[in-house]
């Protein structure tokens, strides 16, 4: 008998931070269209010149590629350039969804702040850099939860929020002061809105990625620096992928995960489970 995830004919979901083209944004968008949402993209509207090589050879469009893909499955994409750290923006997107849509069901807060400068000890951390990674990862998934989580609230219908964590709020390894403590925080938010919104049947979850193969990870140079840091570190042997991750996050939306709430579940191929245990192979 096939398992075949339901729950998604006719709902609509968001996904922050869902423009790269290897990310893992993009996997979840795609892969809660395939199940039956319409999706709604967010973007910061980055520069083309920023992109990485692959995305400018590719003629990538950010998030205005992943409408297309989105509407090839037979659904409707709204891609929207908003900014997660500004709780006007926030309200003035909510108020947009409700206006094409006409409902929201699921949230997914993936926006992350971009790695650069914040992988320094504590006592070297530039205030500008705490300052723009916490706005991010959890200013950010603050006000989109509480503003989504109202209008669900006030819908009536229940839904679910997941919140991309990361191993690095269990790892809470040197040099990861900013961005550890800013996952650590959204774990705690997550449990917190848990609680509050259960009886509203709004189910909150985060998802913790490992050591995922995206462009975010493209300081880390490919070859035997990056054969040395997956078998090392990652006991099944291969770096994640954003499908790795889109799997869960669409589980936990699914009516498979009616009673799966306040819980921080790691994609991470047993990094953490076994940190720094080479794999056999």
């Amino acid at each position: 008998m096939a398992f075949t995830l339901t729950g998604f004919d006719g709902k609509v979901a968001v996904v922050t931070g869902a423009g790269r083209m290897r990310s893992i944004g993009r996997p979840i968008a795609l892969a809660l269209a395939q199940a039956g949402c319409d999706v709604v993209l967010t973007g910061t509207g980055r520069a083309s010149g920023t992109y990485p090589k692959d995305e400018q050879d590719a003629g990538w469009r950010d998030i205005e590629s992943v409408a297309d893909e989105i509407r090839a499955l037979g659904r409707r994409a709204l891609p929207v350039i908003t900014s997660v750290t500004d709780p006007e923006a926030v309200d003035a997107l909510v108020a947009r969804v409700v206006a094409e849509f006409g409902r929201v069901d699921f949230l997914v807060n993936n926006a992350g702040a971009s790695r650069g400068g914040d992988r320094v000890p504590v006592t070297e951390l530039a205030l500008e850099t705490w300052k723009r990674v916490m706005d991010t990862n959890l200013n950010g998934t603050f006000y989109m939860s509480r503003a989504f989580a109202q209008y669900m609230s006030a819908q009536g219908q229940g839904g679910a929020i997941v919140n991309i964590s990361s191993l690095a709020a269990r790892l809470l390894a040197p040099d990861t002061g900013a961005y550890a403590a800013s996952k650590v925080a959204v774990n705690a938010l997550t449990t917190i809105m848990a609680g509050e919104l259960g009886p509203k049947n709004i189910r909150v979850n985060a998802v913790g990625p490992g050591i995922i193969d995206t462009s975010r990870l493209d300081d880390v140079p490919r070859g035997q620096v990056w054969n040395d840091m997956v078998s090392t570190f990652i006991p099944l042997g291969r770096a994640g992928t954003g499908e790795d991750v889109a799997n869960m996050v669409t589980f936990l939306c699914s009516e498979q995960a009616a009673w799966v709430t306040g819980q921080h579940i790691y994609v991470d191929g047993g990094h953490g489970a076994t940190p720094r245990r080479p794999h056999s192979n």
